[in-house]
C-alpha cells in the first residue's frame, strides 16, 4: 500500500495539487501517524501481556484552516492509505449524534457516570478515530467532550480532526464555555495541531466559472444548486440520501434545524428561514458556524410578504458581515427581487449586498470577517 505522502507528491507532480509548503508539512507529520499507528502492536498480542500494560496510543493530530486549503483532502490520503482495520472516519456532527443516543441509553441504567462506558464501549473496536469539520455549536456538546475525549485517548484511541478553528476559536462567545476550556487544554496537550493556510483555495476554485445566483426557480435550478453542494463538499451524489443534517443551536436556548449539513456548506429553504419567525440572533449563528449558505426557492417580494422581506434583509446582513459564500435560486435577479412598493427603497443596500456577494473579490475574502 502507497503512504499519504507518496500519494500526495504524486498528485502535485501530476499538476492535481499546487505546491504549498503547509500542505507539505502536514502530509509529512500524517505519513508519520500512519507508521506509527501501523507499527503499533494489536490488542492482545505478546508485547501487550509482556508489557501487562497497553502501549501509549500514538499522538493525534488537529487540521486547522480556512476553508479549500486541503484539510479533507490531506485526511483522504492519510485515511486511505493508514494500514490498520480497526479505524473510523466520520463527520464530527454525526458522531455526537451517536454519542448522546447513548449516553441516554446509558443513563436509562442510572449505574453513575454515563461518560466511562461510552468512551469505552467506542474505544472497545477502534485505534483511530478520524473526524471532519470539528465545531461545537451548542453546550451539550461542549459539556461532555473534555472527558469523553480525555477516556477515549486514555483508552488508546489515536485522534485526527479538520476544523476551520484554531482550538482557542472552538465554541467562541458559547454558553457556560468555561466547562469547554478543559477540551482546548486537551486538544492543545494531547494532538499536534498543525495550521493550513497556504496560498490557494481549492473549494473558491471548485466556484470559478459557475454563477452562485440561479433564476428562476425550478428543476434546473434545484439541480444546479444539488450539482454545487456535492462539488464543494466532495460528498458522492449517489449517496445523496445520507448527507448529514444538523440542529444548530441559538443562543437562548433555540434551535434551527439544517436540512443538509457538511464541511460547512449548510442547505436551508427561503421558507425555513424567512418564512418563520426568526431573528438576527438565528442568523448570526448561521453565519458563524457555515461559511457557505445555499438558499433555494427565493420568491419575489413585495409589500405583501414585508415581514419575510425584512427577515431576508437582516439574514443577508449576517452573512455578509462574516464572508459567508452565498449561493441561491431565486426567482429574479436581485435588482428585481423587490421591484416596487412601499418597502422597495430600504431593499436597496440588500440589493447591493447580493451584487457583491457575487462578486471575486467577496468570494475570495476568508469566513468570519466582521
Amino acid at each position: 500500500m502507497t503512504t499519504p505522502l507518496a500519494r500526495y507528491e504524486a498528485l502535485v507532480a501530476a499538476g492535481e495539487l499546487r505546491p504549498d509548503p503547509d500542505q507539505r508539512a502536514t502530509v509529512a507529520r500524517l505519513d508519520r501517524l500512519a507508521q506509527e499507528l501501523a507499527e503499533v502492536p494489536a490488542r492482545g498480542s505478546v508485547l501487550w501481556r509482556m508489557l501487562r500494560k497497553a502501549p501509549p496510543p500514538p499522538r493525534g493530530i488537529y487540521m486547522w484552516g480556512g476553508v479549500g486549503r486541503g484539510k479533507s483532502m490531506l485526511m483522504d490520503l492519510f485515511f486511505q492509505t493508514v494500514a490498520i482495520s480497526a479505524k473510523r472516519r466520520v463527520h464530527f456532527h454525526e458522531f455526537m449524534l451517536e454519542v448522546h443516543d447513548r449516553l441516554r441509553v446509558e443513563r436509562a441504567k442510572e449505574k453513575g457516570d454515563p461518560i466511562a462506558p461510552v468512551a469505552a464501549d467506542i474505544a472497545v473496536s477502534l485505534r483511530l478515530l478520524a473526524f471532519d469539520e470539528m465545531v461545537v455549536n451548542n453546550s451539550a456538546d461542549a459539556m461532555i467532550l473534555s472527558r469523553l475525549f480525555t477516556a477515549l485517548v486514555d483508552a488508546g484511541v489515536t485522534v485526527v480532526t479538520t476544523s476551520n478553528r484554531a482550538p482557542a476559536d472552538l465554541y467562541k462567545d458559547g454558553l457556560n464555555r468555561e466547562h469547554f476550556l478543559p477540551f482546548i487544554a486537551l486538544i492543545e496537550s494531547r494532538l499536534d495541531v498543525l495550521p493550513l493556510d497556504g496560498p490557494t483555495d481549492y473549494r473558491l476554485e471548485r466556484l470559478g466559472g459557475f454563477p452562485t445566483w440561479y433564476v428562476p426557480n425550478g428543476p434546473k435550478t434545484t439541480e444546479a444548486l444539488r450539482a454545487a453542494f456535492f462539488r464543494m463538499t466532495d460528498y458522492p451524489p449517489e449517496d445523496r440520501a445520507h448527507v448529514p443534517s444538523e440542529d444548530l443551536g441559538v443562543p437562548g436556548g433555540r434551535t434551527i434545524h439544517v436540512p443538509k449539513s457538511l464541511k460547512g456548506v449548510a442547505v436551508f429553504s427561503f421558507k425555513r428561514l424567512c418564512g418563520e419567525a426568526r431573528g438576527a440572533p438565528d442568523y448570526i449563528a448561521i453565519a458563524r458556524a457555515f461559511h457557505t449558505v445555499i438558499i433555494v426557492g427565493i420568491p419575489v417580494l413585495g409589500p405583501d410578504m414585508r415581514n419575510e422581506a425584512a427577515r431576508f434583509k437582516t439574514l443577508i446582513d449576517a452573512l455578509y458581515e462574516h464572508k459567508v459564500k452565498l449561493l441561491a435560486g431565486a426567482d429574479a435577479e436581485p435588482a428585481a427581487l423587490y421591484p416596487a412598493g412601499d418597502g422597495a427603497f430600504e431593499f436597496e443596500r440588500t440589493v447591493s449586498r447580493l451584487m457583491e456577494m457575487q462578486s471575486q473579490d467577496y468570494l475570495a475574502e476568508g469566513h468570519g470577517g466582521g
